[in-house]
């Protein structure tokens, strides 16, 4: 039964379609960041609790010998690793949420440009079931139709239609909703990680402060 809804030509009307002008519509640049974050859909989440594990021996560091002589530590993550080098060198946490913030812009935005690619792909796709569905029926404007040949642009107007129907609400909606999903649970969980490092800091600036006015 499946097979009587599969047709090639409707389905390369629809999809080349929506490829061809959902790629002039995003540019390059736009659609190699969809296939990024459609590739980071299929990998592994962040993971903040190993992250965290590979940071101890940072956490220990700085509640022993303070920020000033605590050297970074590399986690493999280049945002992450970025953020911990700032605090590090600049011997604030101040400079720790500024390069979270920044690198957190970014990934945002990358996202967002991904999922409105998607987004606008999904509304493009019923438009060429429709083109589809014209182009079958008018293969009917000419005089003595045979039957079959009137029953086979039928279907296959009929057939262009659902598939942009299902190509728009079935992949590519659900695809650009689940990038934003991916990105909104990175960076809570991200945040949570920059907190705790934070905090780690915070520990040991009130007694960086007693000895300086010591001193």
């Amino acid at each position: 039964m499946l097979a009587h809804l599969f047709d090639p030509v409707p389905a390369a009307i629809v999809i080349g379609g929506t490829l061809l002008a959902t790629a002039l519509r995003a540019g390059r640049a736009d659609l190699r960041q969809t296939g990024v974050c459609l590739a980071a859909l299929c990998r592994r989440r962040f993971d903040a609790e190993r992250m965290r594990q590979d940071l101890v021996p940072l956490a220990n560091d700085i509640r022993t010998d303070g920020v000033f002589r605590t050297p970074a530590r590399n986690t493999g993550d280049r945002a992450l690793d970025g953020a911990i080098k700032a605090m590090v060198d600049g011997h604030s946490a101040t400079m720790l949420m500024m390069h979270h913030t920044a690198e957190r812009k970014k990934r945002l935005g990358r996202a967002q440009r991904a999922a409105i690619t998607l987004a606008q792909a999904a509304d493009l796709a019923p438009v060429f079931g429709l083109a589809g569905t014209l182009i079958s029926l008018a293969g009917l404007s000419g005089s003595g139709i045979a039957r079959a040949m009137f029953l086979a642009a039928i279907s296959q107007s009929v057939l262009a239609t659902l598939y942009g129907l299902l190509l728009a609400n079935i992949l590519l909606a659900p695809l650009a909703r689940a990038i934003e999903r991916h990105a909104e649970r990175e960076e809570l969980v991200r945040q949570e990680l920059i907190d705790w490092i934070a905090a780690q800091f915070a520990a040991v600036a009130p007694r960086l402060r007693r000895g300086t006015h010591a001193a």
